[in-house]
C-alpha cells in the first residue's frame, strides 16, 4: 500500500538509507537550492532540512532524484498503471467493462481511482500566513520566493465536481514587489494547461475562479500534477492509482475541495480582470523567464497540518530533478502515443535541449509503399498530428524519420538519430516551417512571449551522403577572421564560432547570411549537411548536452535557419548546400542561470570531512 502522508514517505526513505538529514541551519535563500542541485547531480539521496533559517517548518528535496528511488516510492503500483495507461482506459469505468480489469488483475483500480469525500482532514489543523512559509529562492535574480512543487486545484465552472477537476503544477510566487504581503501570490500558468480552460470559463460566466494550492502530501499527488494524462483519466484518479489509496478530499458546501492529507494548503481565488508582474524565475530551459503580467491569486486562508514538511525542487538547465519526472512520464504514457497517432512508433522530447525545443519522432511511410526510392509523405501527416497533441504542440524543432529505413533505430539515442536523419535529409524539400505561431512560454528565442515559429524536418528513403567525422583540409572559412575555430560535434555536424550578435537597422544581424553566400553548393564545407554558428565552439563541442542546449534553446527556426544556396520554389524554402543555424545569443534572449559564488563556497564546505554532505558532493 502506498504512502498516506509525506512524513510517512520521508521516514521510510530515512529508514532504508535513501535520505540524509542536515541538522545545521540552512538558508532557504539560494543555499537550500544549490544543495539540492549539487546532490541531484551526484545521484545522491533525498535531503531533509531539519532547520530552515527564518522559518519553523522543515523542508525536504530530491525525493524524486533518481529513477531507482521513484520506482521504490511507487513499487506497488507502477506495473498496474502501465497496463491501464497503455490501454487508455478510465479506472472508474470498471462497472461497464469489468473483464478488462480482471484481465489486468487490477479489480481494485476502480476503487483507488475514486476520490473519497470527507468532512474534515489533518491539513486544516493550524492556520498561518504566507510570510511564515519557507521563502525558497532558487537563483540569484529570481524575483522573490516561490513554491516549486505546488499542486494547483481548480474545477470547471460549467461542470463543477471532483470528476472534472484539474490538478496542475504551475509555479506560485509567494513574495515580490508586485504583491500585497500575505494577501496575494502570483500564479504563472503557461500555454496548453488545464487551468486555462477553467479560467476562460469563469471569465465567460463573469465569475471569479476559485483556486486551492496544495503543498506536500503523499508523493503520488506531485506526480499526478505533472502527468499529461490521456482522455478519461483525471489527476485525482491517477494519484489514487499511483498511491494505491483513494484521495481524501474535504468537501464542504460552497467551498472548493481541499486535499485532506496535504501538508499545506492556500485557499483563494483568481482576482477578476487583474494581472500583475510575475518573475523573473530561473526556469527549466536554463535561463531566467522574464517579468510578465500573469494572474493573481487572492489568498483567503493558509492552513497546515501538525508537524508538516515543505517539499521543494529546483529547476534550471537540464538535467535537474524534473528530468526524472520526464523519464517517469515516458515510461507510463509513452506507449499511448503510437495508439493515439496511427503510424507513429516512438517520440522523445529531448531533456538536454529543454524538452519543448526539440522533439524526435519515428514514424511510418505507408501511403505509397511501392514507391522507389521512398520519400516523405505520411511522415508529414504524423508530424502535424504530433503538433496537435497536448504539450507536444509546443515543440519547436520536430525531427521525424521513417522507421522502415532503420528498424533498429532508437529514438532515445540522439547521436544515432541525428546521423540517420542527416544521411537521408534533402534540404530542398524536407524543411516545413510554421511561422507566426505559438511557442513555449519559457522560450525567448522567438519574437515575443508565446510567439515564434516551428520547423518540421522529415526524412525518408535511402542514404544520400556519407557523413564526415573530421574537417577536410579543403574547407576554408570566410576571409576576415570573423568566423573561426570549426569543431566537429557529431558525424555531419560542424560548429563554427562566429562574432557576437550585432543587430543592424532592421534589428537583424546579416553576418550568417553573408557566411552562407560566401559558399556555393560545390564547396567542401557542404560535406557537413548541418552547420551551427555559435558564440563558443569549444563549449559546444565539449559534450552532446552543450550542443543540444545551445543549438535548440538559442534559435528560432524562421529567424535563425539559413542555407548555402537557399532557394524558394512554390513558396517552399530550402537550400542546395548545407543548412546553417544561427545559435548565437541574441539581445532579446533571456539571461542564462549562474550560481552565486559565495553560496557555492558555503555549500562546498558542507562536503568537507565531518560535514553532512561529505562523500556525496
Amino acid at each position: 500500500m502506498g504512502y498516506r502522508t509525506l512524513r510517512q514517505c520521508v521516514e521510510d526513505l530515512e529508514k532504508t538509507g535513501q535520505l540524509i538529514r542536515i541538522e545545521q541551519p540552512i538558508d532557504p535563500n539560494l543555499e537550500a537550492s544549490e544543495i539540492q542541485r549539487r546532490v541531484f547531480q551526484a545521484g545522491g539521496p533525498a535531503i531533509y532540512f531539519a532547520s530552515v533559517k527564518g522559518c519553523r517548518f522543515p523542508m525536504v528535496s530530491n525525493l524524486y532524484g533518481t529513477m531507482e528511488r521513484v520506482r521504490y516510492l511507487f513499487r506497488d503500483s507502477l506495473e498496474m498503471l502501465q497496463g491501464l495507461v497503455s490501454l487508455s482506459v478510465d479506472p472508474a469505468d470498471f462497472l461497464r467493462r469489468p473483464r478488462l480489469y480482471l484481465n489486468l488483475k487490477t479489480p481494485m483500480a476502480a476503487w483507488y481511482a475514486r476520490p473519497r469525500k470527507v468532512r474534515k482532514g489533518p491539513v486544516t489543523a493550524v492556520e498561518t500566513t504566507v510570510s511564515q512559509l519557507p521563502q525558497l529562492k532558487s537563483w540569484p535574480d529570481d524575483g522573490g520566493a516561490y513554491i516549486t512543487l505546488p499542486q494547483v486545484y481548480t474545477e470547471d465552472p460549467d461542470n463543477p465536481g471532483l470528476g472534472r477537476s484539474n490538478l496542475g503544477m504551475y509555479r506560485v510566487q509567494l513574495s515580490g514587489e508586485s504583491y500585497d504581503t500575505n494577501e496575494q501570490v502570483g500564479l504563472h500558468y503557461q500555454l496548453h494547461r488545464g487551468i486555462g480552460a477553467h479560467h476562460a470559463a469563469a471569465i465567460r460566466r463573469g465569475e471569479r475562479l476559485r483556486v486551492n494550492v496544495f503543498v506536500g502530501g503523499p508523493p503520488a499527488m506531485n506526480v499526478a500534477a505533472v502527468m499529461p494524462l490521456p482522455e478519461g483519466l483525471s489527476e485525482l484518479a491517477f494519484a489514487g492509482l499511483l498511491g494505491r489509496r483513494r484521495v481524501p478530499m474535504i468537501c464542504r458546501p460552497r467551498q472548493l475541495p481541499i486535499h485532506a492529507e496535504a501538508d499545506f494548503c492556500l485557499t483563494g481565488h483568481i482576482e477578476t480582470g487583474k494581472l500583475l508582474p510575475e518573475g523573473p524565475f530561473g526556469d527549466h530551459l536554463g535561463y531566467y523567464s522574464r517579468v510578465h503580467d500573469f494572474p493573481v491569486m487572492r489568498v483567503e486562508n493558509v492552513f497546515h497540518r501538525h508537524r508538516p514538511i515543505w517539499p521543494f525542487t529546483v529547476v534550471g538547465r537540464p538535467p535537474q530533478e524534473d528530468t526524472i519526472f520526464g523519464q517517469l512520464i515516458h515510461e507510463l504514457v509513452g506507449p499511448v502515443i503510437p495508439k493515439t497517432i496511427p503510424g507513429v512508433r516512438a517520440v522523445h522530447a529531448v531533456d538536454a535541449a529543454g524538452v519543448h525545443p526539440l522533439l524526435l519522432a519515428i514514424g511510418s511511410e505507408r501511403y505509397v509503399p511501392y514507391e522507389k526510392p521512398r520519400r516523405v509523405r505520411e511522415l508529414l501527416t504524423q508530424a502535424n498530428a504530433l503538433l496537435g497533441q497536448g504539450q507536444l504542440s509546443l515543440a519547436k524543432y520536430l525531427l521525424i524519420v521513417a522507421g522502415e529505413d532503420g528498424p533498429d533505430l532508437d529514438v532515445h539515442h540522439v547521436p544515432d538519430f541525428l546521423r540517420h536523419l542527416l544521411e537521408r535529409v534533402d534540404w530542398r524539400r524536407d524543411l516545413h516551417f510554421q511561422t507566426c505561431t505559438n511557442m513555449d512560454t519559457l522560450d525567448y528565442s522567438g519574437d515575443g512571449l508565446n510567439q515564434g515559429s516551428k520547423v518540421v524536418i522529415a526524412a525518408a528513403g535511402p542514404e544520400r551522403r556519407p557523413l564526415p567525422v573530421a574537417i577536410d583540409s579543403r574547407i576554408q572559412l570566410p576571409a576576415g577572421g570573423q568566423f573561426r575555430n570549426p569543431r566537429v560535434i557529431l558525424p555531419g555536424i560542424l560548429a563554427v564560432q562566429g562574432p557576437p550578435f550585432k543587430a543592424g537597422e532592421t534589428g537583424r544581424d546579416m553576418i550568417v547570411q553573408r557566411f552562407c553566400v560566401s559558399y556555393s553548393r560545390t564547396d567542401a564545407i557542404n560535406g557537413f549537411p548541418l552547420i551551427v554558428i555559435v558564440d563558443d565552439s569549444d563549449f559546444v563541442a565539449r559534450n552532446l548536452s552543450n550542443f543540444l542546449w545551445t543549438t535548440f534553446t538559442r534559435s528560432d527556426p524562421a529567424a535563425d535557419i539559413y542555407g548555402i544556396e537557399s532557394v524558394v520554389c512554390r513558396k517552399h524554402w530550402g537550400c542546395l548546400g548545407s543548412l546553417v543555424i544561427d545559435a548565437r545569443a541574441k539581445p532579446h534572449h533571456a539571461p542564462p542561470l549562474v550560481e552565486d559564488p559565495e553560496v557555492t563556497r558555503r555549500v562546498n564546505e558542507l562536503g568537507a570531512k565531518g560535514k553532512p554532505l561529505h562523500g556525496i558532493i
